[in-house]
């Protein structure tokens, strides 16, 4: 369209200029043009004003000037309203340049990835395993969760004093409160009350376990907890993870495959994986239902944490379920 109204308006002008240049020929053939105004003798009129302001022969060149202006006008609004406007046919662009440049971005991410994965890890001083100094204190212990404990163990105990008698007397006498105290300040966190009172019916367990493997005494528990933390006192990030922090809390030894760990801060299960210095967390969500767990596998023939219960000559084992 504008450039329908721009020869529209070049159309007017050029036809405004050679009207003008054929009336100047014209003039100039039947008289000279004069050098100045002529003077007005007598009482001038409208046209002798006209014509020495100038204005009496620029009239018909400005009239064809704005009937070519609106011929334009016109014809734009025209156009604009149902004349097509031809485009331009555009060959394809490729912008080769932003492709390079994006190559280039690209070569220089995987170039600095590799040599991220070349720099050595940072580490980070595991806190929990620095504990600040703190008095030793006995904690009172909820009624409830003893009660529920006790509840539990009644059932393991009758149920090993009937099947695996020889493994039931490897069930330790009860533990002492100021016992876990001391350990609890040493190590600088707070037992659970599920495993506390699971601690001051049994100090541990050579021949049993909760599932596989056996169950740690209030002393080796800190030995425990004190062992890892010397053997693995930072983490490999802030927010340690699948990996040994300090507040874990070491209760039943699995012999060749680690420990079973319980997080002092949110009761969660996990087992440290020795081999592969990794954790695989637990399907039972704290130490307590792992304790109803044990006593239903038991009385009931089920499973616990991918185990299974077999008595072998009076002897309890643990095997992995099928």
């Amino acid at each position: 369209m504008l450039k329908l109204v721009r020869l529209a308006l070049t159309a007017a002008i050029l036809t405004a200029i050679a009207v003008r240049v054929r009336r100047r020929a014209r003039r100039t053939e039947t008289e000279p043009e004069p050098i100045g105004p002529e003077p007005i003798l007598g009482r001038p009129t409208r046209v002798d004003l006209a014509r020495y302001a100038g204005r009496g022969r620029s009239r018909p060149v400005a009239t064809l000037f704005g009937l070519g202006a609106l011929t334009a006008v016109v014809f734009g609004v025209f156009a604009f309203m149902g004349m097509p406007i031809p485009e331009r046919e555009k060959a394809p662009y490729v912008d080769r340049g932003l492709e390079q440049v994006s190559e280039s971005g690209r070569a220089a991410s995987l170039a600095a990835d590799a040599l991220i994965s070349r720099l050595p890890k940072p580490v980070f001083p595991d806190p929990y395993c620095s504990p600040a100094p703190r008095p030793v204190t006995v904690r009172p212990l909820d009624p409830k969760v003893r009660r529920a404990v006790d509840r539990q163990w009644r059932r393991i105990e009758r149920w090993l004093k009937a099947e695996a008698p020889k493994t039931y007397a490897t069930l330790g006498r009860p533990g002492r409160a100021r016992t876990i105290a001391v350990a609890e300040s040493q190590m600088g966190i707070d037992f659970p009350d599920s495993l506390r009172a699971s601690l001051l019916r049994h100090n541990g367990a050579k021949g049993f376990g909760l599932g596989y493997g056996a169950q740690l005494s209030t002393r080796q528990i800190r030995d425990a907890w004190r062992l890892m933390c010397r053997e693995d006192p930072t983490n490999l990030e802030a927010d340690p993870g699948p990996e040994f922090s300090g507040v874990l809390i070491p209760f039943q030894d699995r012999y060749d495959e680690g420990y079973g760990l319980i997080d002092s801060e949110v009761g969660s299960l996990s087992w440290d994986v020795a081999q592969e210095g990794m954790l695989s967390t637990s399907a039972l969500p704290s130490y307590g239902a792992l304790l109803r767990a044990t006593a239903d596998a038991l009385e009931q023939g089920g499973t616990v944490d991918g185990t299974r219960p077999r008595v072998v000559r009076g002897t309890l084992r643990w095997e992995t379920a099928d």
